[in-house]
């Protein structure tokens, strides 16, 4: 089995920019490509788990966000980074597309799409991480059983407690997560 670790897209990957869509308004994060690299060094798979409520509320289509995970994928390619899946919900339950306002297992906090990717790509959920910006990634990785890194970067506003809801390790940033999965963070110490 593969470990790997899934990564929320907006706000832990890319500059948040609410139910973008637009390849022109994608902004990495700092050190992006250098800290993927690392865990793709590390032998992770590189999977990202997103919520994309704008199906839902009708703000774009399952069409463009197809387009922009295309975007992605090659993005990502084109700086030596293998993405070996990306999993998003279009569910939100108070959108108003009526295909896609429905209760679901695939929105995070609930761990449905780890748990997919998981068994399409041969996924060992006990060796893996989540990365996240908010606590809805934390704990839909802690209840997919993974171990789980929290990017404190302003994002989480509601800091609701929890059961699944404390992460493993909190990060100042996207580097400083990868430098703690990967051991970096403690030789350093």
């Amino acid at each position: 089995m593969e470990k790997a670790v899934f990564l929320d897209k907006d706000g832990t990957l890319i500059i948040d920019v609410p139910f973008n869509v637009d390849i022109r308004k994608v902004q990495p994060v700092p050190d992006l490509f250098s800290s993927l690299k690392a865990l793709q060094d590390a032998g992770y798979l590189l999977v990202i788990i997103t919520n994309q409520s704008g199906i839902a509320l009708s703000y774009f289509t399952i069409s463009d966000l197809e387009k922009f995970k295309k975007y992605f994928i090659d993005w990502f390619a084109g700086n030596e980074i293998v993405l070996a899946g990306f999993y998003y919900c279009p569910h939100f339950i108070n959108g108003n597309n009526p295909d896609y306002s429905i209760t679901c297992d695939c929105r995070k906090p609930l761990p449905g799409l780890l748990l997919q990717a998981a068994a399409e790509l041969n996924i060992d959920l006990n060796n893996s991480w989540m990365i996240g910006d908010i606590l809805n990634d934390i704990e839909a990785g802690s209840r997919a059983g993974g171990k789980t890194v929290l990017v404190n970067n302003g994002n989480e506003t509601e800091w609701l407690n929890g059961q699944f809801r404390n992460p493993t390790f909190v990060a100042a940033n996207l580097s400083d997560a990868v430098n703690f999965i990967t051991g970096k963070y403690m030789k350093d110490e």
